[in-house]
C-alpha cells in the first residue's frame, strides 16, 4: 500500500499540468503545498521536524525526486515542470495509488501522444471514496481561490494569533477576536496586513479567520497547521497574509526561527 507521501505524487504531478496550460512554473514551495492541501496531513506528518518543516513536507519533497527519475517531471531554477512523459501518466494512472504503484513497479507508459493541458476547460472532479483518492481537482472546486484585489472573496478578518498578543495590545495571546491582533485589508495587492513593535525573542502564529478558531491556518498555507514560526530582534515587524495561498505572504518581514 503506497504510503501518504506516495498518494500525493499524482496532485504533483497534476499541478504542475495546470500551471503548464498557465504558462506558469511554480517552485518547489508552492507545489508542495499545494498538494498538501489537496491530500490534506495527518497529525503525524504535521509535526515540525528539526529547522521547522513539518515531516510530511518533507516527506513529499524527497518523494518527488521520484517523478524526476521515472522523467515525469523536471526541476530547475526557473521552477517545477511536468514533461511529456508526466502528462501521459496523468492520463494512464487514473488515481494517486494506481499512479504510486506504477512507479514502484516501473510500468511503462502506453505509446500515446501526451494529453494537452486545458486550461479553459479542466475536466470536472468526481466525489471521492477516501483522503487517499482525492483527485486534485476536487479539493480546488471546494475550496476556490480568492482572486487578488477582490474583497467578496476574502474573509471579513483575518487575525494573527499568537504567543504575542497581550505584547501588541490584546488582553490574552491566541485570542482570535481581540481587536489588537486584526489585520487590514489593502485592496490594492489582495494582502492583509498587521504592523507592530515586538521585542527581541522567538514567537509562533497562525492566521484565523472571522474570529474563530473555527477555520485557521499555519505554516505552508495548511488548514489547522503547524504554527508559523519567526526569530525577531526587536523592534518594527510586519505580517503579510494572502488568502491566496492561505499562507504567509512574501511581503512580511519576518526572520524564519
Amino acid at each position: 500500500m503506497p504510503n501518504n507521501a506516495q498518494l500525493r505524487l499524482r496532485p504533483v504531478l497534476e499541478i504542475l499540468a495546470d500551471a503548464s496550460a498557465n504558462g506558469a512554473r511554480p517552485d518547489a514551495r508552492e507545489v508542495i503545498s499545494e498538494a498538501l492541501r489537496r491530500v490534506p496531513p495527518t497529525a503525524h506528518e504535521q509535526e515540525l521536524l528539526s529547522g521547522g518543516v513539518p515531516r510530511g513536507f518533507k516527506n513529499l519533497t524527497t518523494a518527488t525526486a521520484r517523478l524526476v527519475k521515472a522523467g515525469w517531471m523536471s526541476k530547475g531554477r526557473g521552477g517545477w515542470a511536468v514533461t511529456e512523459d508526466g502528462l501521459r501518466a496523468i492520463a494512464a494512472f487514473a488515481s494517486p495509488s494506481e499512479l504510486a504503484e506504477a512507479l514502484d513497479a516501473g510500468t511503462p507508459l502506453p505509446e500515446a501522444p501526451a494529453p494537452v493541458p486545458d486550461a479553459q476547460h479542466p475536466a470536472a472532479p468526481e466525489a471521492p471514496a477516501s483522503v487517499a483518492e482525492v483527485p486534485a481537482r476536487v479539493a480546488e472546486a471546494a475550496s476556490p481561490v480568492a482572486e487578488h484585489g477582490q474583497p467578496g472573496d476574502q474573509p471579513a478578518s483575518v487575525a494573527v494569533v499568537g504567543d504575542f498578543g497581550v505584547l501588541l495590545g490584546a488582553d490574552r495571546d491566541w485570542d482570535p477576536a481581540a481587536n489588537a491582533v486584526q489585520m487590514r485589508f489593502e485592496p490594492a495587492d489582495g494582502l492583509w496586513r498587521l504592523d507592530g513593535e515586538l521585542p527581541a525573542g522567538r514567537y509562533a502564529f497562525k492566521f484565523a479567520l472571522n474570529g474563530s478558531w473555527e477555520e485557521n491556518y499555519g505554516a505552508f498555507g495548511l488548514l489547522d497547521g503547524a504554527n508559523h514560526e519567526f526569530q525577531h530582534d526587536g523592534g518594527a515587524v510586519t505580517i503579510a497574509y494572502d488568502h491566496n495561498s492561505r499562507d504567509l505572504a512574501p511581503a512580511s518581514q519576518l526572520t524564519p526561527a
